[in-house]
């Protein structure tokens, strides 16, 4: 689990994990978690005495959350103001090419594949040649694409929760070891 070292008002060092943030202000000081909705862990001091329980509980809690919740996708939820046509995200086309040799043009449409900790993959679907090209052909591999499409973000989804959860029990083993937890 991704962590950074934050150093307090009071000059407290602490090693914070990732969606945990420090909130200190006027009368507020303690710690934020940001992950499946907000919660505020406070010090319930005004000198940052009790900032490290409160780490504790919030670090707590994150593993909590983590363990039961689905990692947030990082994946574009809809298609960008910019785009020109209204295919869903990860899918442009329809695409014209003339291949080498060929007298014909051919029409796909590319459907972008997300994969955990890799590299995206370019795939294409075949609509046909301008001889055969029809709105029913581009309406099934269309059907095709968003298919294609649905898994590959549900399957990254799930190697990124799977990911997650995978780095809170290693995190949760290192702070059992120190005492912490």
């Amino acid at each position: 689990m991704k962590t950074r070292n934050v150093t307090i008002f009071s000059g407290h060092h602490f090693e914070v994990p990732q969606s945990i943030q420090r909130i200190d202000h006027r009368a507020t000081h303690g710690w934020q978690l940001r992950y499946g909705g907000t919660k505020l862990f406070s010090d319930h001091t005004n000198d940052g005495s009790g900032a490290a329980d409160a780490l504790r509980l919030a670090t707590k809690e994150l593993l909590k959350r983590i363990a039961v919740l689905p990692a947030p996708s990082l994946l574009q939820p809809k298609p960008s103001v910019s785009k020109t046509n209204n295919l869903p995200v990860g899918i442009s086309g329809p695409i014209v090419r003339q291949r080498r040799g060929s007298q014909l043009r051919d029409c796909s449409l590319a459907v972008l594949i997300p994969r955990f900790g890799q590299k995206p993959q370019r795939r294409s679907i075949y609509i046909g040649t301008e001889n055969t090209y029809t709105p029913a052909r581009f309406q099934t591999a269309l059907a095709r694409a968003i298919e294609m499409r649905r898994e590959a973000e549900e399957a990254y989804e799930r190697d990124t929760t799977r990911d997650k959860r995978a780095q809170a029990r290693a995190h949760r083993k290192v702070l059992k070891e120190a005492g912490l937890v």
